[in-house]
């Protein structure tokens, strides 16, 4: 079974370097990860190494202006529910 929740919002860019020292801190350590995605609180189970991912782009056009993002990706084995 595959899950997915997102949620976008438009943020000031303290709002966002906040939210990723929260996901830091949420990840960081022993036991389970507690992340808010909107309103949901989603509890994860990070492994002590986890596959990262992050990528850049940068896009320019004349008509719609320059462009540019990141995309921070990470993932790991889910644990076994007994």
């Amino acid at each position: 079974m595959a899950s997915k929740t997102l949620n976008a919002e438009k943020l000031s860019r303290e709002e966002t370097a906040e939210r990723l020292r929260t996901l830091a801190d949420a990840i960081e350590g022993d036991g389970p990860a507690a992340v808010d995605v909107g309103n949901k609180e989603i509890r994860l189970s990070p492994r002590s190494s986890l596959a990262y991912e992050i990528g850049v782009r940068e896009r320019s056009s004349i008509l719609r202006g320059s462009r540019e993002g990141i995309t921070v990706k990470m993932d790991w084995k889910a644990r076994r529910s007994d």
